[in-house]
């Protein structure tokens, strides 16, 4: 099998990695062992098949991790998929704390690529939870009933920027901290922008 060559963009990603580089390594050789192409998006390592995004490689202080955009849709069979929260409805992880956890699953991610890519050639697509499906916090709600302006903005934003907000307004336990959150937010939403633009 042709190994596909590194992108000179994402190298200093796997140069400045002070913990985890050893894993990283691996993970890119197994994405590109598999004919993806390497890329850089959201400042990490992305590896793709015709364009889109097949699996991405990220750290964080417990484990790395790859993650496969559409895992939800992917069958499992042994069982390695992680969903992070309950709002995150297309993408699962698999987590990583050595390099042996990765030697231990390296065949099992390579079919699991094979068959993310194949997902993509067929165009399958994760159904997504409706905007409408998403629990509005009372705060938000009361803002929305007393401001037409404010009810039309957030209606107008794309459907990605409202899942975004609801999700935001409705973690606090505290009303105090929903409603500093919603008070906070009201000028982004009337000037249409997201919660991260």
């Amino acid at each position: 099998m042709t190994k596909y060559s590194t992108n000179p963009k994402v190298d200093f990603y796997f140069e400045k990695a002070e913990k985890w580089r050893e894993e990283f390594e691996l993970l890119r050789n197994i994405a590109l062992d598999c004919h993806l192409v390497e890329e850089l998006k959201w400042g990490s390592p992305c590896y793709t098949f015709d364009k889109a995004n097949i699996v991405l490689i990220h750290a964080f202080k417990e484990y790395c991790a790859f993650l496969f955009f559409k895992g939800a849709l992917m069958k499992d069979p042994d069982n390695i998929l992680i969903q992070q929260t309950d709002n995150v409805q297309a993408a699962r992880q698999v987590r990583f704390t050595c390099v042996e956890d990765i030697l231990n699953v390296k065949d099992s991610l390579k079919r699991y690529i094979y068959e993310a890519a194949e997902n993509e050639k067929n165009g399958l697509k994760v159904e997504l939870k409706k905007v409408s499906e998403f629990e509005i916090a009372k705060e938000f709600q009361d803002k929305l009933n007393d401001n037409p302006n404010l009810k039309e903005a957030f209606y107008i934003l794309t459907p990605g920027r409202q899942r975004a907000y609801l999700l935001h307004f409705s973690q606090p336990k505290q009303s105090k901290t929903r409603e500093a959150r919603v008070e906070k937010n009201i000028p982004h939403i009337l000037a249409g922008k997201g919660l991260n633009d």
